[in-house]
């Protein structure tokens, strides 16, 4: 659906391409946070900027794949509910009115609440509901939010009904329409706050979002919008805030700070580029980080040009740590220059629910755990992820019969249709389980948690042996005498698990004992060793279809079919079709650790 080019351009005149709210909020007797200092006369203020980031859909400390409460090996918590409270407690100790609360996006997608009012009951509806997100954000007081990639994943209607919902501005000065090369969101916002001195602190936020989008959401933004690289864009819009008069400029980045890219050389810009932001541009104080999902409690970044120090945090994911950036601000020649500034982040898990949180959305929240516990189907054995990532288990397997039996069927009666079909998949979650019995929809679900769809993409046997090489990049090196730990064997130079596929429709052999690059041995289809030449049908994801994880050939390929639909909800209408799973119907070990040829397990 294309972007509706008036009202586009009605806001950005409003706006100004950014958005300027007038003094923070808060109660009046708040105590100012201020202080003398030694020297008589110099005046000092201070405030917290609080930040979240990658919450992904989660409100309350609740896993709608399990049907419980959330743990996991650390004990953390999740959800927006708590991080209420930790936000109560810190605008109470600094004054409400010295505090500002902002996200660094991915907020709309990954748990089965946010599918639920994308899908189910969804927000573009006449008449539809508020989004659970928006609501408890507004009622939680956020400032500003940034872009983050998952925003994306429902499609551009979803996310602006998402942004017209949030009484907070949703911000990417990265985010351009494809046509004017405008911003298609607010660049940033400005905020004032209120000091005892007469003169107010104007606080910049500049929203950036994830280059990635481009290709991890082709779908759903090519044509409509371009996505340029954050360092570009920073350098264009922090000089602009600064001669707008901002005291105080805070980035707030999807985009982790390790200066890598999962896509290769795929786009000419840096995934997670917060730390060449911090490094490249000057005028930044701070920078809110988020999509890499790890923890950064305070780091400093040299900036190359000034030598100034810029901090950065990232507050883990899904609400289970609050960043607190606290800033010591002092008068002199006629405006606020930053004095001090320091981050931190507190967890989740030391405090309980804000009960008005709790309140407010618990209607949803009920409906959306009688929605995922409906029962479409019954399994005739157990199967569990736990295994996957270094054995071939039933649970992979049934994802990878699912996407061949729906591209064998989709594929019927057109000149590929003779072609033998392969696929691939990753394990998501190691704590996926189909039990036997009855098989609810929550069961299917946890088992695909992204939103992905299906795409067929024509490959040769060639590439699909190098497709087997990259993937098994996954593996550490493990010497044929030494002792194998499987909690030791895996994610090899931080590949994640989702990056670890395997495939159906082949059997072979991966060598842990080689080095990278060599490890795929005995290829075979149909028995026979695999001809370089053969050609064969790819059910692949779009993720992985448009250079996720940077695989060989995938993104190069010819596309033979797509399809708009989630893979999760083919695989829900699959189970529902068929009734019933028996994985003795497609369960097979077409792959196995090995070395020097000697199996593993």
């Amino acid at each position: 659906m294309p972007l509706n080019r008036r009202k586009f351009l009605e806001k950005s005149a409003v706006t100004g391409a950014g958005v300027a709210l007038a003094g923070a909020v808060g109660a009046p007797g708040a105590q100012a946070a201020e202080a003398s200092g030694g020297e008589r006369g110099v005046k000092r203020y201070a405030f917290t900027v609080l930040g979240t980031t990658d919450l992904h859909g989660n409100v309350f400390n609740w896993d709608y794949f399990t049907d419980k409460e959330f743990d996991d090996k650390d004990h953390n918590d999740i959800g927006l509910a708590k991080v209420s409270t930790l936000v109560n407690r810190v605008r109470e100790e600094k004054g409400r009115r010295n505090t500002l609360l902002i996200d660094a996006g991915d907020t709309i997608q990954g748990t089965q609440l946010s599918y639920y009012y994308a899908k189910v009951d969804p927000i573009t509806a006449e008449g539809g509901p508020v989004h659970p997100m928006a609501q408890a954000m507004n009622a939680m007081g956020y400032d500003a939010a940034a872009l983050g990639n998952h925003e994306f994943n429902y499609g551009i209607p979803v996310l602006r009904k998402f942004e017209q919902q949030c009484r907070f501005p949703l911000l990417g000065a990265n985010a351009l329409d494809a046509k004017t090369l405008r911003p298609a969101f607010a660049p940033y916002s400005m905020h004032r706050l209120r000091t005892p001195f007469g003169r107010d602190v104007k606080v910049a936020v500049l929203g950036l979002t994830n280059p990635g989008i481009a290709i991890w959401d082709k779908a759903n933004v090519q044509g409509k919008m371009t996505f340029p690289g954050l360092e570009e864009q920073a350098a264009k819009w922090v000089p602009k805030l600064r001669s707008m008069g901002a005291d105080v400029v805070i980035v707030s980045a999807h985009s982790g700070s390790s200066g890598t890219s999962s896509y290769g050389d795929q786009l000419p810009y840096i995934e997670n580029a917060a730390g060449l932001v911090a490094e490249q541009v000057p005028g930044i104080d701070a920078i809110l980080v988020g999509h890499a999902h790890t923890e950064i409690p305070e780091y400093f970044v040299t900036n190359e040009k000034t030598g100034k120090q810029v901090v950065l945090s990232e507050p883990l994911k899904w609400g289970q740590r609050l960043t607190l950036f606290d800033f010591e601000l002092v008068w002199g020649k006629g405006r606020w220059t930053v004095e001090k500034v320091g981050a931190q982040v507190l967890n989740s898990n030391t405090v309980q629910e804000d009960p008005k949180i709790v309140r407010l959305l618990s209607d949803e929240h009920e409906k959306v755990v009688a929605y995922v516990n409906q029962v479409i189907g019954t399994n005739a054995a157990e199967m569990t992820s736990a295994e996957a990532p270094y054995k071939d288990v039933p649970i992979i397997d049934l994802i990878n019969h699912i996407q061949a039996d729906t591209v064998k069927q989709a594929l019927a009666g057109t000149e590929h249709a003779a072609l033998p079909v392969l696929s691939q998949a990753a394990c998501f979650s190691r704590s996926a389980r189909i039990p036997a019995g009855e098989v609810t929809i929550r069961d299917v679900a946890g088992l695909y948690v992204f939103e992905n769809t299906l795409e067929a993409r024509l490959m040769t046997g060639a590439q699909m042996k190098a497709y087997l090489e990259f993937s098994a990049n996954y593996f550490v090196q493990t010497a044929p005498g030494a002792a194998v730990d499987p909690a030791k064997l895996t994610n090899a130079n931080g590949t994640p698990d989702y990056n670890y596929d395997v495939v159906s429709g082949l059997s072979y052999e991966i060598d842990i004992a080689k080095p990278a690059g060599s490890r795929v041995t005995n290829v075979r289809f149909e028995g026979q060793p695999l001809a370089d030449d053969a050609k064969f049908v790819f059910a692949v994801n779009n993720y992985r279809a448009n250079g996720g994880g940077n695989f060989p050939h995938v993104a190069a390929a010819q596309v033979l079919w797509s399809n708009s639909d989630e893979i999760r909800n083919t695989m829900i209408a699959w189970v529902k079709a068929k009734g019933a799973v028996d994985p003795a119907e497609f369960a097979a070990v077409d792959w196995k650790l090995t070395r020097n040829g000697t199996p593993v397990f």
